[in-house]
């Protein structure tokens, strides 16, 4: 494993059980200005990895979910870390497990590199551009990673249990798709990384924290994510949208 992958992999396990503790303790809920939910383990653990990524990497600049929502967003260089401290909020405050922190480098507009951490299932995520993409279980061994060659037939989507869009089933059906995975949080790149699945479509609104660990796991792991413009596939999605308020378009995330 990389050193860069190595602390990425460090500071989303340390950020990650300041989580769990949290979750185990319970905590009070709040909501932001977009009406997105929010606690203090979101801040906690967003804390922990500015702290973390700034001792380390002290040269490049670190565009953090809840620092975005207070209105504080750095000056962006050509590289920069992309951070969701906690993905999934509203999964950790049903309690359904289903929350990760999400940590990616960002080169040129592109996710290099990313760390997942899913703390209830205690699952590690790890990708980057060249290295391939890796996962843990319950801290063991990093295994290697892959996506599954996609089916002539039949395919398999995984998506949102909280955010489907309108027409939702009709445009999966156009894709080919006849089996649906539900399931929270950035683990549905995961998800694909590992081969459970053969596509991820998303027709809601997500922020570029929300995609970019993921885009880069999913990417080393023989994926690709693509920008849609309708039912078009409009090239890569990209970061660093600053115009657009990191705001991504609709996407369409591949396992091949």
């Amino acid at each position: 494993m990389t050193p860069l992958l190595a602390t990425l992999a460090e500071i989303a396990l340390t950020a990650g059980a300041e989580i769990a503790r949290i979750y185990a303790e319970g905590c009070e809920t709040e909501q932001k200005k977009d009406g997105s939910p929010v606690t203090i383990a979101d801040r906690q653990a967003e804390a922990i990895i500015l702290e973390g990524l700034r001792a380390a990497f002290p040269e490049i600049a670190v565009l953090a979910e809840e620092e975005a929502a207070a209105g504080r967003i750095p000056a962006l260089g050509p590289r920069f870390f992309c951070v969701d401290p906690l993905d999934g909020t509203r999964g950790f405050v049903e309690r359904s497990g289903e929350f990760t922190v999400n940590i990616a480098l960002i080169d040129l507009g592109e996710p290099v590199a990313g760390a997942i951490y899913a703390p209830v299932p205690d699952l590690l995520y790890l990708g980057a551009r060249g290295e391939g993409a890796f996962r843990a279980a319950g801290g063991g061994p990093h295994e290697p990673i892959c996506t599954r060659p996609r089916p002539p037939v039949g395919l398999t989507g995984i998506g949102s249990r909280n955010h489907a869009a309108p027409g939702t089933a009709e445009k999966t059906r156009r894709l080919g798709i006849t089996e649906y995975l539900p399931s929270g949080s950035s683990l549905k790149f995961c998800r694909l990384a590992e081969g459970a699945a053969d596509v991820y479509p998303r027709w809601t609104r997500t922020m570029e924290w929300d995609t970019a660990a993921g885009q880069a796991i999913l990417e080393a792991a023989g994926g690709r994510v693509m920008a849609l413009d309708g039912d078009r596939e409009a090239g890569p999605l990209r970061y660093g949208k600053i115009e657009q308020g990191f705001e991504n378009p609709d996407f369409i995330a591949w396992g091949k």
